[in-house]
């Protein structure tokens, strides 16, 4: 009988290590994800690793951050709710997510990226951003029809510079921040705009830098989930919000809230 409960207690402790709850849920449940394509990298990691651990399941949809809301809100059997901090708050004002709470995860920049051998031309300020824009000869970024937050920026930016036009000519609307770095990575595109954190974990040499301090973007990402949670839901949630998921969020490009 000792002996069955010593090793009771050297699984909850190893679990209780390993960022999971030691309340476990039952083994075999499964929670549905939407999030912003800024997090992919570290959230799929994040899930495959809780899935060995726990044997639970986890699926995961990732989008723009317009589309990812919109997805979640039409899906019941959604769970978790990750995209920016506007979109969830303008959801709760309008009532189309309610009895629920959200927890910031941190914050990422708009930047520029170039090929990984390629002259990474300098963007440190509005005219030589200009520049690099009309020496590009394709460009790529992720639409703003599609609720695309870097996208959408984008807009205003070659807008500001008065260079809309010449600019829209060479440039492919990718579905998402993801998207738009393959095209940079496999296709040669001269000039992929997205999220660093995007930049950063498709190719961390991809990256030539932030968009100047004139127009600079920092968007700020959250994880939303309803009050009445699952336990799977609750203990996936004490994952993704504890050290460990926080210092993979980091590694990944996405800044602790502490770091604003």
């Amino acid at each position: 009988m000792k002996s069955r409960t010593f090793t009771a207690f050297l699984l909850v402790s190893a679990l209780t290590a390993a960022g999971i709850a030691s309340a476990q849920p039952a083994r075999g449940e499964s929670l549905k994800i939407y999030a912003a394509a800024v997090v992919k990298t570290p959230l799929s990691a994040i899930a495959a690793e809780y899935e060995k651990t726990t044997g639970n399941t986890v699926t995961l949809v990732f989008d723009t951050a317009g589309a990812t809301a919109q997805k979640f809100r039409a899906d019941p059997q959604a769970a978790l709710l990750i995209t920016t901090v506007p979109l969830i708050r303008d959801g709760e004002s309008t009532g189309a997510l309610r009895d629920g709470s959200s927890t910031l995860l941190g914050s990422t920049v708009a930047g520029v990226a170039v090929p990984p051998k390629s002259v990474k031309p300098d963007v440190s300020s509005p005219e030589k951003l200009k520049a690099a824009l009309l020496a590009a000869k394709r460009i790529a970024v992720s639409d703003p029809a599609r609720g695309a937050t870097v996208g959408t920026h984008f807009m205003k930016v070659i807008e500001a510079l008065g260079v809309k036009d010449e600019v829209l000519r060479k440039t492919t609307f990718a579905s998402d921040g993801v998207a738009t770095m393959r095209l940079v990575l496999e296709e040669g595109v001269d000039i992929g705009v997205s999220q660093s954190s995007e930049i950063l974990q498709a190719n961390r040499d991809a990256m030539a830098g932030p968009f100047p301090k004139e127009f600079a973007l920092v968007t700020d990402f959250s994880l939303w989930h309803r009050n009445n949670m699952s336990p799977v839901v609750k203990d996936f949630v004490a994952v993704l919000t504890g050290p460990g998921g926080r210092e993979r969020l980091a590694a990944e490009g996405i800044m602790a809230p502490a770091a604003r």
